[in-house]
């Protein structure tokens, strides 16, 4: 999605929104549609993680090899999407959060928690031009999910608690984005009865 295709209506919210996806689920585009929609700020734990490479003089495959030697990428790349999940879900402001574990590190903060996915080799073909390869990308989901287990107790496949869940392979990215500025504008707290609560985890 060039800026020429992002949404030309603005939506008047204040919802905290978190979005979530594997590699290649088509977060970013999301995260970038809604952050010009809302007029909001937006934070992708793949730029934390990129920060937490810069920081540490390591490239992303050298930091994403170390994550699978310590905790302490992991636990510092949570302790630092935390604090923003913390900081903006106590300003009655507009703003997305995107990452694997975003819904969850938001706990009850998060208004609306929002899950993107595409077969593998949709995600695959999107992420041909990225650092990662395909192989490494499958290794460090399956590596994701068995570290997220270990560390909180949270089974990344389980979408039960997510508001929306999106094929993005089925429709283009005007039409998700459309979907979830339509379920924003929609939402009314007042007759919320199905919010999942999520207690917080320690990180």
């Amino acid at each position: 999605m060039t800026d020429d295709d992002l949404p030309t209506r603005s939506v008047d919210s204040n919802l905290f929104i978190t979005v979530s996806g594997p590699p290649g689920c088509g977060a970013t585009t999301v995260c970038e549609g809604l952050s010009t929609a809302l007029d909001c700020g937006y934070v992708s734990g793949g730029d934390i993680f990129r920060e937490l490479a810069d920081d540490r003089g390591m490239s992303l495959s050298q930091l994403i090899a170390k994550t699978d030697e310590t905790d302490e990428i992991d636990r510092a790349l949570d302790r630092r999407l935390r604090t923003i999940a913390e900081k903006w879900g106590a300003s009655n402001k507009p703003f997305v959060l995107e990452s694997r574990l975003a819904g969850w590190l938001a706990g009850n903060r998060a208004d609306l928690r929002v899950w993107l996915d595409a077969p593998d080799e949709v995600r695959v073909e999107r992420t041909a031009d990225r650092e990662e390869m395909e192989a490494e990308m499958r290794v460090r989901e399956v590596s994701e999910a068995g570290r997220y287990r270990s560390y909180y107790g949270i089974d990344v496949d389980d979408r039960s608690f997510y508001d929306l869940a999106i094929n993005t392979a089925r429709w283009s990215p005007e039409s998700t984005l459309e979907m979830i500025l339509s379920a924003v504008e929609e939402y009314d707290p007042e007759v919320d009865e199905g919010a999942f609560h999520t207690d917080d985890i320690e990180v």
